[in-house]
């Protein structure tokens, strides 16, 4: 069964919360929905969050720091599997097309990406929120 991993990296933008999405490029995808930065594993690669790392940097030219796991979907239509992982974006971070597979990348609010992502990724922006509330829950404690 096929396979992908990528990152869900947020930061604090002009207009609250932001998300790193990209767009695939080609006439094929010129309608299709956003995505997060994600591939499929390399030939003996089995750690899913360095091919989560090696993915974005390869499509956005964004290096991926501290990650943290916002589980899987299952596409219903192929039945891939998506594994998705989340994290700060580094600060100053640039993304760029860095790969002829995609024609956008950029940080988006998160209203705007609940629009433009794919909707069977749309569970990772729920998720993103649960772990961002769940940090802060866990500042308020201590």
């Amino acid at each position: 069964m096929k396979q992908a991993a990528g990152t869900l990296l947020y930061r604090t933008g002009p207009n609250g919360l932001e998300v790193l999405l990209i767009h695939a490029s080609g006439n094929y995808n010129r309608h299709k929905p956003w995505s997060i930065p994600k591939g499929e594993p390399d030939p003996g690669e089995d750690d899913l969050e360095a091919t989560a790392r090696r993915e974005t940097l390869e499509e956005t030219g964004v290096t991926a720091g501290t990650l943290r796991p916002l589980g899987t979907i299952k596409y219903s239509k192929s039945g891939k599997t998506i594994h998705a992982f989340a994290g700060p974006a580094p600060s100053g971070a640039e993304p760029c097309c860095a790969s002829w597979e995609i024609d956008q990348a950029r940080f988006v609010s998160f209203d705007e990406a609940r629009r433009l992502l794919h909707p069977e990724q749309a569970p990772f922006l729920g998720r993103l929120l649960d772990l961002l509330m769940n940090r802060l829950l866990d500042l308020l404690k201590e």
